[in-house]
């Protein structure tokens, strides 16, 4: 049986992330200007970074491993009652849109519960939302390391094993090769809106 995660809960998270990404702003020229709703397009380098996960194989990999074309990042975790699976179905929505327009973008699901979403759970999930998702998780440094290198934030419920909830930060986050994280997404966000969002970044490139 799974349980129901507390709006209010999300909606405090997702409220003070989106006002810590409202309070940064470009550093340097924004080459991606007419790309982006947000004021960290291009130039937010306190978001993104290196990191170090496990993947659905079993193999550690790093972000320059997985980021080999423009890639949308989503942390969450795979016992996830409602948002989780909506966000990253609408993440691989945009990526086959994209696909219409001969734009290549992978997906990439990160795993903020290293407890129970070991590489096969996370593999699994992935595979069920696309066949080119990514899924990724490792050990609760990892997991932390990546989380804190993207300024998400993620928080377990007290409870059994099996069935606690986590609440956490529900941003989808575009990052290019080379360049790294270009900008950020909200659970408003329509695939339509995701798509033609990063084929401007792509375009513009």
């Amino acid at each position: 049986m799974r349980y129901i995660a507390p709006l209010s809960a999300i909606a405090i998270v997702g409220l003070l992330a989106g006002i810590w990404f409202a309070t940064q702003s470009p550093t340097g020229d924004d080459a991606y200007a007419q790309c982006s709703a947000s004021q960290v397009a291009g130039g937010a380098g306190a978001i993104g970074g290196p990191f170090e996960l496990v993947n659905a194989a079993g193999e550690t990999v790093t972000d320059q491993d997985v980021i080999t074309e423009p890639t949308l990042l989503y942390f969450g975790y795979t016992f996830c009652p409602d948002v989780c699976p909506i966000d990253t179905a609408r993440n691989a929505e945009a990526v086959d849109m994209l696909a219409e327009k001969n734009i290549s973008v992978t997906p990439v699901f990160i795993s903020i519960d290293p407890k129970r979403d070991t590489p096969e759970v996370v593999g699994d999930f992935a595979q069920n939302l696309h066949e080119r998702m990514i899924g990724l998780t490792g050990s609760p440094e990892q997991v932390k390391a990546a989380s804190e290198a993207y300024r998400t934030y993620y928080k377990a419920h007290d409870g059994d094993d099996d069935f606690y909830l986590v609440d956490h930060s529900t941003f989808s986050y575009l990052v290019l090769p080379e360049k790294g994280f270009v900008e950020f997404f909200r659970r408003e966000a329509t695939a339509q809106d995701i798509a033609d969002t990063v084929a401007c970044f792509v375009e513009n490139t």
